[in-house]
């Protein structure tokens, strides 16, 4: 036998929290790939934030070593991906470098949204698709109405579905059998020129950048010098190796294999996902089909809470981006905030997770402005602008069309909620495409605004479920709309981190609403405060917070009551000069607070 008919390279595939992680654990403790001693839970999952929350973020590679039945030794090359819809780009390249596919379904709660965005990736990628029913042990595990909903909901035969319990190992050595029988081997021709593809990279501190690579044809060797076929930069090769799952140094990979590469390469951004490695001279001629560069869909601002602090948070956020190469910044003012980042996210997830990191890793303190997705301005000298934040939008004479993005979003629940569900999606300018009813549970695809989408809606959904549905996303094109710039002004003066874009139906209800929750959060002050919504020149909504009022007329007792009359007359005119020239402080929750109205 060749050898590569000894090598499987597979991925693991689910929705959040249906036992990926758990699973790969199993599969190398039972191959003895780590040691009983060094065996911890979520053991890929190497971030603090994964541990805690219990997801995994970054897609993480481990080979394991398996001796099958038959007598052979075989090399399991194993991705182990995340769960979530913001991070589905993490899939799609782990997708591109492997052949199969384990799709993990928990068999007490059945198919969810995600697990249909990620099967239909992997049978994009052309993959062998292993269905393995997860969390057997559960009393609440229902294996024969489980399996028939995946042969309704994603058409694959489960006849020989696995049923395995990751948690306590059962069914796990019937799987390992079923990798080496059930996925095929890699392709591959160690006599061609070498072609890998780049599937990840992140920094070191100590060896710079490390590479992930999965080797199509030829053979890498240490000291070789290589070329990126799309910057045509060229590099000679420190370290080759793979993870076992810590690096292990083999100084070769060769076809059909999955390792990284060293080559003190300086930035991450030097190493784009999809590029094609191969050696400087005698090279091959031909570049993978590559993966499309990840692109940001929902924006906000980061500014310290303290001025001061501004450069720290310029060091924290290349820092970051040293390790996440979907996660972009550039610098931003504001009249309200001061200095401060725009920064680009892969969805609400990713957003959560940088901020968390900036805060926790490097003891920043704050501020996140609403989060806002990329709008296309038509300008009426024929322009077409790209508007990341409502505060730049060009002033309305200007502006002929504004065009926003569209998604169409997968939502699974329990029957009992879909009426629940409907209306929220309606309610958000929302258009359905399809629903299907499968047993008690419902399938309904809708067409909303990703700007209706990123803020609360995911909340609200998880409301009207009672937690039980289940949402995934794909971004569908940009589509002309009535949207206008709703400017929020305090004591006269806009304030630009409070601007949103909004349907011009919606636009007065909203702002209603935002002047009632800034009333309650801004503290008084010792002159009245206007609170306005504004669209264009024309305010649509108003609140006014009342004055904190000293008694001057304390010292009076008795006596002519011109002498209180003069007293009062002075405040008044104080007041009015403080109205003019006083600042009002906003406590930083109200940023947030007062965009999490809900308005319908």
């Amino acid at each position: 036998m060749s050898r590569l008919s000894h090598i499987r390279n597979f991925s693991i595939v689910a929705h959040i929290d249906h036992g990926k992680s758990t699973l790969a654990d199993r599969l190398m403790q039972m191959t003895d790939t780590v040691k009983a001693r060094d065996m911890k839970e979520q053991l890929l999952d190497s971030m603090d934030i994964e541990r805690e929350r219990g997801i995994t973020i970054k897609a993480n590679t481990v080979r394991i070593k398996y001796h099958g039945k038959d007598g052979n030794d075989y090399i399991l090359n194993l991705i182990d991906t995340p769960g979530h819809v913001d991070f589905a780009y993490e899939v799609s390249r782990s997708m591109h470098a492997v052949e199969g596919s384990l799709l993990v379904v928990d068999a007490s709660q059945g198919v969810e949204a995600q697990t249909l965005a990620n099967v239909y990736q992997a049978l994009e990628a052309n993959h062998e698709i292993i269905p393995v029913l997860n969390k057997i042990d559960l009393p609440a595990a229902d294996c024969e109405a489980v399996r028939k909903q995946i042969e309704d909901v994603i058409g694959i035969d489960t006849t020989d579905a696995l049923l395995v319990s990751a948690k306590s190992g059962d069914g796990v050595p019937e799987l390992l059998e079923e990798i080496v029988n059930g996925l095929p081997p890699p392709q591959g021709n160690l006599q061609e020129p070498l072609k890998a593809m780049l599937v990840d990279s992140w920094y070191d501190a100590f060896l710079g950048v490390i590479v992930l690579v999965r080797v199509l044809d030829g053979e890498l060797r240490r000291g070789d010098r290589i070329r990126m076929m799309s910057t045509g930069a060229v590099y000679a090769v420190d370290r080759v190796g793979f993870f076992c799952p810590d690096m292990q140094e083999t100084g070769k990979l060769a076809a059909g294999e999955i390792g990284f590469l060293t080559a003190s390469i300086k930035r991450v951004s030097d190493t784009r996902v999809g590029d094609t490695v191969t050696h400087e001279r005698g090279g091959c001629t031909v570049p993978v089909a590559g993966l499309e560069p990840s692109r940001p869909v929902v924006f906000c601002g980061l500014f310290p809470s303290d001025n001061s602090e501004f450069e720290n948070l310029r060091d924290a956020i290349e820092k970051v981006a040293l390790n996440d190469a979907s996660f972009s910044s550039e610098p931003e003012s504001s009249t309200a905030l001061g200095f401060g980042f725009r920064c680009g996210f892969l969805g609400l997830l990713h957003m959560e997770v940088v901020r968390e990191r900036l805060e926790r890793e490097y003891g920043l303190d704050l501020i996140t402005t609403a989060p806002s997705v990329v709008y296309r301005v038509h300008r009426r000298d024929g322009e077409i602008v790209e508007i990341y934040n409502p505060a730049d939008l060009p002033e309305g004479e200007l502006v002929e069309a504004i065009e926003e993005p569209r998604i169409d979003a997968t939502i699974l629940c329990p029957e009992e909620y879909l009426g629940g569900i409907l209306k929220l999606c309606h309610d958000r300018r929302g258009t359905q495409k399809e629903l299907s009813i499968t047993g008690s549970r419902a399938m309904t695809v809708y067409n909303l605004p990703l700007n209706e989408v990123v803020f609360d809606f995911y909340d609200r959904l998880k409301s009207v479920s009672r937690g039980y549905a289940s949402f995934d996303y794909v971004i569908t094109g940009y589509q002309t709309d009535q949207l206008v710039k709703l400017q929020i002004l305090v004591n006269g003066e806009p304030v630009d981190a409070l601007s949103l874009m909004v349907h011009r139906s919606n636009a007065e209800k909203r702002g209603r609403a935002m002047c009632e929750k800034l009333k309650e959060l801004i503290p008084r002050h010792l002159f009245k405060i206007p609170i306005q919504a504004a669209i264009g020149g024309r305010v649509v909504a108003r609140e006014t917070i009342a004055a904190l009022r000293k008694d001057v007329t304390a010292k009076c007792y008795g006596g002519d009551v011109t002498r209180k009359r003069k007293l009062l007359e002075r405040q008044k005119e104080g007041k009015r000069k403080m109205r003019q020239f006083g600042r009002v402080e906003i406590p930083q929750r109200a940023f947030v607070s007062a965009l999490r109205v809900d308005s319908r």
